[in-house]
């Protein structure tokens, strides 16, 4: 019998949260950018991104994102999907994940 219960890494409870670790995550572009693909695809592993930065800092902007509740990562054998909590931070600070995904990101 196998089990199929998800198990998912450590993230805070947003209850408790203050927008300024939100805010603070989401100040990094490469951030915004990965919340952005994870808006359009529903949930994605590091590797699986197409950013202009190494997977190894992928994997930690990721970490930075889940610690500040912005995301949410489950174990899948060696694979760490993650998808954003978009719910939760809608009804903990409404409108603004929608306003961050909806901004228009900087012409290089």
């Amino acid at each position: 019998m196998t089990d199929t219960t998800d198990t998912w890494l450590p993230q805070p409870d947003l209850t408790g949260l203050d927008v300024g670790a939100v805010l603070q995550a989401l100040a990094d572009p490469v951030r915004r950018q990965i919340v952005r693909l994870l808006d359009e695809c529903g949930e994605a592993t590091c590797s699986s991104l197409d950013l202009p930065v190494k997977v190894s800092t992928v994997s930690h902007h990721m970490k930075i994102l889940r610690e500040s509740g912005v995301v949410s990562t489950r174990l899948d054998g060696t694979a760490r999907p993650s998808r954003l909590r978009r719910d939760e931070l809608e009804r903990r600070f409404p409108g603004l994940l929608g306003s961050i995904i909806s901004a228009t990101p900087p012409t290089a």
